[in-house]
């Protein structure tokens, strides 16, 4: 199933509760705008090469549009257009006043060297700088970008039109990014967990969790978990899953891939190493957590599955047809469009901080974080149980309704 297909289908279940018309439901879902654009760069050793990237803007009806760059072989049109919707009802979500927008390019970072990587982010910016901005759309990182990407993005957009470090967000510090963006998302993430558990009468001790991609996101959420007590049985990466029934040394751990010269798992030797799909198949997983790409739970391996709880941290990593037969056994699932909203959060913070030209303590970033988080997740909890939802649609019921009241007031829709 196409990524664009699986978020319309979660869209209509919840435009079905909310009565929405057919007509309304397309002009919600279409895209403002879909840029697509050929970026041609010199490679070190003086070849030419080409890639194709873009940029969809989906809403501005509750402001100024959000979303990130991503660099992943993988990335096409419909995976853009639908993470750019997934932004809109994320945003939304969450009471910030933005609207969704995603970007990205079809390569693969792991081949380049640091120097092609910042050659095609800044032919990238030739090729877009007119249609993004701090009133119109700002970017920031996602899979295979990062704090480094963003400046060389913010340097090449400021030679069009002067210094405004609000352009793009997940900036360096010492470039006027937010303290605590980078374990924005990570942090939500593990807060969430923490309190779907004690929503659910979980205790800590009983939560085994396992996180799939132990990138910036999982790494910072088992950080967060452990320190809370949850024991993490297993984490993977491309290179394997690392299991202990007893629960991994998530410091230890932590310490490994930092030491490791691509920074990935592999040689780590205090538990035992399965392969990488083995994660998702693990009998005594209460919690699972994919954090790595969209589209892992299918039809095909969602029998497998033996987590009565699955946080989202990744975008879309459940298809619907999945997703209903987890539903039929009594998983709950908390839906990427709140779990993993911890970053766009931040990145708002950190736009606000840009506009003002003041910047916050970690301590402020961290607590207006937890705020915003904990108030969204008690929105979409109490939804859930009013209208007998389950959390996702609970949740795109929310999004949905906020987007659709500010393009009615803005008068684009009757």
């Amino acid at each position: 199933m196409r990524a664009f297909e699986s978020t319309q289908i979660f869209f209509d279940a919840a435009a079905e509760h909310l009565n929405i018309e057919p007509s309304l439901r397309e002009a919600l879902l279409m895209p403002s705008r879909e840029v697509q654009v050929q970026v041609t760069i010199e490679r070190d050793d003086g070849s030419l090469a080409n890639y194709v990237g873009f940029r969809v803007q989906h809403d501005n009806s509750r402001g100024p549009m959000k979303g990130g760059l991503r660099y992943h072989p993988q990335v096409d049109l419909d995976e853009v257009r639908a993470l750019a919707s997934l932004m809109t009802w994320k945003t939304a979500v969450v009471n910030l006043p933005y609207g969704g927008a995603k970007g990205g390019i079809g390569v693969n970072p792991s081949k380049m060297s640091k120097r092609e990587i910042e050659r095609l982010t800044r032919a990238f910016v030739d090729q877009i700088h007119d249609i993004v901005g701090p009133d119109t759309d700002i970017p920031a990182p996602d899979m295979g970008t990062d704090h480094q990407v963003m400046a060389w993005f913010r340097n090449q957009w400021e030679k069009y039109h002067g210094f405004n470090p609000a352009v793009i967000t997940g900036k360096p510090v010492e470039e006027y990014g937010a303290r605590g963006r980078e374990e924005a998302t990570g942090r939500g993430v593990g807060s969430l967990t923490v309190k779907l558990a004690k929503r659910l009468g979980v205790k800590p001790a009983a939560a085994k969790t396992a996180i799939q991609g132990f990138g910036n996101v999982g790494t910072h959420a088992a950080k967060f978990l452990y320190e809370s007590e949850f024991p993490i049985i297993a984490v993977s990466d491309l290179t394997g899953t690392y299991y202990d029934p007893n629960g991994l040394n998530i410091s230890e751990v932590l310490r490994h891939k930092l030491n490791h010269p691509k920074g990935l798992l592999e040689g780590y030797q205090h538990c035992e190493c399965l392969p990488v799909d083995a994660l998702m198949s693990l009998q005594d997983v209460n919690v699972l957590i994919p954090a790595a790409l969209g589209g892992v739970i299918t039809a095909e391996n969602v029998d497998d599955i033996h987590a009565s709880i699955i946080i989202e941290a990744a975008n879309g990593p459940i298809d619907p047809e999945a997703d209903a037969v987890l539903q039929e056994k009594g998983v709950t699932i908390l839906p990427d469009i709140l779990a993993n909203a911890g970053g766009v959060t931040v990145s708002y913070f950190e736009w606000v901080q840009n506009r003002q030209h003041y910047r916050w303590t970690l301590d402020r970033v961290r607590q207006e974080l937890d705020h915003t988080m904990n108030e969204a997740f008690e929105n979409v909890w109490q939804t859930a149980q009013q209208n007998n939802v389950s959390l996702r649609i609970a949740a795109y019921m929310i999004g949905i309704t906020r987007v659709r009241r500010a393009a009615e007031l803005a008068g684009l829709t009757s």
